[in-house]
């Protein structure tokens, strides 16, 4: 265990953001797995909206990289747009 006190505080930190960003990745990967069982198209396309938003969240909080939020944005915008 750290002996500094800056060290240990770091370690604190780092403990709530981890868990944080678990609880956000988890959330998201729930709406987004809800959306992919959508078959009404209004409903997904409402959906859509509040998923892509949740999307973008972790990529700005660094939790998901840009370029994957962008080509999971891009495959669930296809995969909407194919309901009929």
């Amino acid at each position: 265990m750290a002996n500094h006190k800056a060290t240990k505080k770091d370690v604190r930190q780092s403990k709530k953001r981890n868990e944080r960003n678990r609880y956000y990745g988890k959330t998201t990967r729930n709406a987004i797995r809800d959306l992919k069982k959508l078959t009404e198209k209004a409903a997904a396309d409402e959906k859509l909206s509040d998923v892509i938003s949740m999307i973008d969240k972790l990529a700005k909080r660094n939790v998901i990289h840009k370029n994957k939020a962008a080509n999971l944005k891009s495959k669930l915008s296809k995969k909407v747009n194919t309901i009929a």
